[in-house]
């Protein structure tokens, strides 16, 4: 076999990404009961940890406007963590009168991308978090940090990814447990990644790592196959490769969460994941927005590898 997989783990963390950023883009309204349906789905299929909602206004999000009904009524099974993003102290509030396990904090890599989404530079949003952070550490909640647009911005074009990187370490310095460092426009190559990547880890636990990456342009996979190899354990992902970012023009499609559990069990990497459940999930999702949705193992089926 090729030196390509000598580094490959054992076993890979998913985090799952649709109720939240796989929803948050659709035009019409979701109604609680189907987005409750779609995580039943998830956790019957072996998924333990998901992003469920956020608690922003829903001036910005009109989709997640019942963040507080979705994270109270989430079917609570033991191992499973569910997630919600905060993006400041009145979020914070929310998830902990909801009885969520985790939370987390969003901020760009980029200062344009960073205002059309918060309306706030990037140093004002790390400047809130100590409001959010450290609080929610002292409640006992894990706070995951996620840095968007790191592999390019629809704006700004190129990122600077030392800048990323300093960003990053802000977060973790005030209490995140780990970063997933988003392509959020579905621009990034695997030489690209390969760089970005191992400089990541040069500075960080490979534990402190996960990666978010977009589909748009239909690298998504080799750009997590070449974070495998370098020592990444955890990937987000979205059932059916539902999503996209509202401040992020064409970046419709996150990693398709069919797609990489193929691939992973594939190569003989444990996932905890049943991939035919995964698959009726996936059919849910379509479901739930009423239209086809671009996954590959989405589309095709799932096939037996022992066929």
């Amino acid at each position: 076999m090729s030196a390509l997989f000598d580094a490959v783990p054992d076993a890979v963390s998913v985090h799952e990404v649709s109720p939240r950023d796989g929803l948050q883009n659709e035009a019409a309204t979701v109604p609680t009961a189907r987005k409750l349906r779609l995580i039943e789905a998830l956790v019957a299929a072996g998924l333990r940890r998901i992003e469920v909602t956020s608690f922003v206004s829903p001036r910005w999000v009109p989709q997640l406007a019942d963040a507080d009904d979705v994270a109270r009524l989430v079917p609570r099974r033991e191992g499973v963590v569910y997630s919600a993003l905060c993006p400041n102290a009145k979020g914070l509030e929310r998830a902990l009168a909801s009885g969520i396990e985790e939370i987390g904090v969003f901020v760009s890599a980029s200062e344009t991308h960073n205002l059309k989404n918060v309306n706030k530079t990037v140093q004002a949003t790390l400047e809130g978090f100590r409001h959010v952070i450290a609080p929610a550490v002292a409640a006992g909640l894990r706070v995951r940090g996620y840095v968007s647009t790191v592999w390019g911005c629809p704006y700004e074009g190129a990122i600077d990814p030392r800048r990323a990187l300093e960003i990053a370490q802000e977060l973790r310095a005030q209490g995140c447990y780990q970063i997933s460092l988003g392509d959020t426009i579905g621009v990034g190559t695997p030489r690209q990644t390969h760089d970005l990547v191992r400089m990541f880890l040069s500075e960080m636990p490979n534990a402190e790592v996960a990666l978010h990456l977009h589909d748009t342009r239909g690298t998504a996979l080799a750009n997590a196959l070449v974070g495998l190899e370098l020592g990444i354990r955890t990937l987000d992902a979205s059932v059916g490769g539902l999503g996209g970012c509202p401040y992020a023009p064409g970046a419709a499609g996150n990693l398709a969460t069919e797609d990489l559990v193929f691939m992973l069990h594939g190569m003989g990497i444990a996932t905890d994941i049943d991939l035919d459940k995964l698959w009726e999930a996936g059919k849910v999702a379509e479901a739930v927005v009423g239209r086809e949705l671009p996954g590959k193992v989405h589309r095709a089926g799932v096939r037996s590898l022992s066929a």
